[in-house]
């Protein structure tokens, strides 16, 4: 089942009065850079971009985009995708209400089947802690620690898997952009854990984890540079930009250029 297809996931995960203001405040941190990326490529291709989001939710940040006049103008489409019905049903629905569904279109979508899309696009975005979601697909929650042992995630194969298939959707010279993503560190690890106890969630991970994971379900990975590297070997390491999204290193958005 995928992770926002819990009731409990859907309740809170979009519900500010349950967010912490570490999360909500990385929601418009990325969105900023965010911004700039949409803008700064636009003016490169002198015409409107072609934008995918990987865990397109409830369609939060093309909501904000659209908001704003000059930047949508610069978006010739922007589809979303993911692997919640829930999500898909309420991203529809924040299209329709803008009646802005000829530009924002949501597909339920498994992300690990991103080398199978025929679309190209300039832009490839990933948001609010989205990469660190992807777990391998043997993990057992309701086993973790019973049995001692440890998750290694020196590799992670679902994560390459689907950042190896977005990066080779994105046309030369476009880039993919991760995050805002969970820096690792024990102090973000502490914020992770009292972030999903508001959420009512129940945290199954301790120090010794590089991620934290819940009794109901829900996955989130930290990462430090030399990791995301090593994860993203199918590009260029020069290529690669890492942007602090706040002076407390909490989290980072990467930026991948093709």
């Amino acid at each position: 089942m995928a992770m926002y297809d819990n009731d409990i996931i859907v309740k809170t995960g979009f519900n500010l009065s349950y967010i912490t203001e570490y999360l909500q405040q990385a929601q418009w941190a990325e969105l900023i850079e965010l911004k700039k990326v949409i803008t700064e490529m636009y003016n490169q291709k002198r015409s409107p971009v072609r934008i995918l989001d990987i865990g397109i939710g409830n369609a939060r940040v093309p909501k904000h985009l659209n908001a704003i006049h000059e930047l949508w103008e610069m978006i010739e489409v922007y589809d979303g995708i993911d692997n919640a019905q829930a999500c898909i049903t309420l991203a529809t629905e924040t299209a329709a209400t803008l009646n802005i569904q000829h530009k924002l279109r949501a597909f339920l979508y498994d992300a690990t089947k991103l080398s199978e899309m025929k679309s190209n696009y300039d832009l490839v975005v990933c948001t609010w802690f989205t990469p660190g979601n992807f777990y391998p697909p043997e993990f057992d929650f309701e086993q973790y620690r019973k049995d001692g042992k440890r998750l290694n995630l020196d590799v992670n194969p679902s994560f390459e898997l689907v950042f190896k298939g977005a990066y080779d959707l994105l046309v030369e010279g476009g880039l993919l952009v991760l995050g805002a993503v969970y820096i690792d560190s024990d102090a973000t690890r502490i914020k992770q854990e009292q972030a999903y106890q508001k959420m009512e969630m129940h945290v199954i991970t301790d120090v010794h984890d590089s991620f934290t994971a819940t009794k109901e379900g829900f996955w989130s990975q930290r990462f430090t540079k030399e990791k995301l590297l090593k994860y993203l070997h199918f590009a260029p390491s020069h290529k690669i930009n890492f942007v602090h999204l706040d002076t407390y290193e909490y989290a980072m958005q990467v930026h991948v250029k093709k």
